[in-house]
């Protein structure tokens, strides 16, 4: 039985990576337009906005007049990281970047799944997750930030104070994996991740001028045409709404009558859903290995899925934490997980495949956009549920998660 065992588990983890090499093979030869991948060019943003920024902090400043620049000051840091390969191009440097990126999770993913009471369910989620989205991954920073969040993750229940630290450096690169900390029992993770994120704002404050300035210009974001909220907006324009879709704030935007209403709402239910958080976390009883994970999974679900904006690359953050959940052999994520996959193919279809239907809201945009956001609501609204009853309603459910939690501390001593 050890000799079967042995001569499958190598076949699984060649399946797993070479999976793996081709899928990413297809992306990069998508990026690098070797081959041409259908609807707008998803790299523009590097080789025109990235590199526009780059020009703007390698001497010393932010874009402190560009209104699309609008993310925390660490976000510098991956703009300027092609200058570290000078023997390329700067796109072509970023996308190999984002593709090292892509591998160190998956090294992150596999390293952990062969440890006691893991599993490489995590890994594979991974590795087919990212090419449902199409080669936008490569050409944004965000996998970059996805892979601080999920060495965060793993790092949590043994070492809070790296779990702390990751989670304020990734914080001052996009914001969102502060949601990481909604489930951290140790005051040592929430302190360690203050105390980066504070040493980092205070840094970038004194050393670059306008390193804030993207709170402004974040503020004034309206409905962008992807986001649950624009759907109303999709749907009264073939009643006669007379407002305008532009290209507004570095995203194509709903402008017009009640626009500002629908963005409201849309901050209303973040709220809302920042207040299950916090209901959540005051009523929880039981903290098992993996509930840590989960909750933030739950955490970034509900944020994307009520945001005034859904960019696709917004889908990234939600693989790479669907991904740590089901490392866990514990975690009963597994129905969330796969429909938040299947959102991450329909997203591919709606950006930028046919985004052109989308920007018009005929009859496949809409579609396209009720179905992708659909599944979003859907899977955010199982794993609340699964959060809730793993660790306050189900008490005996949560018994075989407890004895391989045991299991596992006591493998690891």
């Amino acid at each position: 039985m050890t000799g079967a065992r042995g001569a499958r588990f190598p076949f699984g983890l060649l399946a797993l990576i070479g999976t793996w090499g081709l899928t990413r093979l297809v992306l990069l030869l998508f990026v690098y337009k070797v081959h041409v991948f259908p609807g707008p060019d998803v790299t523009s943003d590097v080789s025109v906005i990235y590199q526009g920024w780059y020009e703007v902090l390698r001497h010393g400043t932010f874009p402190l007049d560009d209104v699309t620049w609008q993310y925390p000051p660490a976000a510098a840091l991956p703009i300027l990281s092609p200058a570290l390969l000078p023997f390329l191009d700067y796109a072509h440097a970023f996308y190999l970047l984002a593709f090292l990126a892509d591998f160190v999770v998956l090294g992150l993913l596999q390293y952990a799944g062969l440890r006691p009471g893991k599993t490489m369910r995590g890994a594979w989620v991974w590795v087919i997750g990212v090419p449902l989205l199409g080669p936008t991954v490569y050409a944004r920073y965000d996998v970059m930030v996805t892979a601080v969040a999920v060495a965060a993750l793993l790092a949590g229940a043994r070492r809070p104070r790296v779990m702390g630290a990751l989670v304020g450096f990734g914080a001052m690169l996009k914001v969102w994996p502060v949601l990481l900390l909604v489930g951290a029992v140790r005051r040592r993770a929430w302190a360690a991740a203050a105390v980066t994120a504070g040493g980092i704002a205070v840094l970038f404050a004194l050393a670059m001028p306008g390193a804030f300035s993207f709170l402004t210009f974040q503020r004034n974001r309206g409905t962008e045409v992807e986001s649950l909220g624009s759907l109303v907006f999709h749907v009264a324009r073939q009643h006669g709404w007379n407002g305008q879709v532009l290209l507004n704030y570095g995203s194509v935007e709903f402008l017009g009558p009640y626009v500002d209403v629908v963005s409201t709402v849309a901050l209303v239910l973040t709220a809302v859903a920042l207040g299950w958080l916090m209901l959540w976390r005051l009523c929880a009883k039981r903290f098992l290995s993996h509930t840590l994970a989960d909750a933030a999974f739950v955490g970034v679900l509900m944020f994307t899925t009520t945001s005034r904006v859904i960019s696709p690359q917004y889908m990234v953050w939600l693989v790479g934490l669907a991904a740590v959940c089901l490392c866990f052999r514990g975690s009963r994520m597994t129905l969330p997980v796969v429909v938040v996959l299947a959102a991450c193919f329909v997203t591919v279809l709606e950006f930028p495949i046919w985004f052109s239907h989308v920007v018009s809201s005929d009859s496949l945009g809409v579609t396209l956009l009720f179905a992708r956001n659909g599944l979003l609501v859907i899977a955010t609204l199982l794993a609340a549920l699964q959060l809730w009853r793993d660790t306050i309603s189900e008490p005996a459910a949560a018994l075989p998660s407890q004895a391989a939690d045991t299991k596992e501390r006591l493998t690891s001593s």
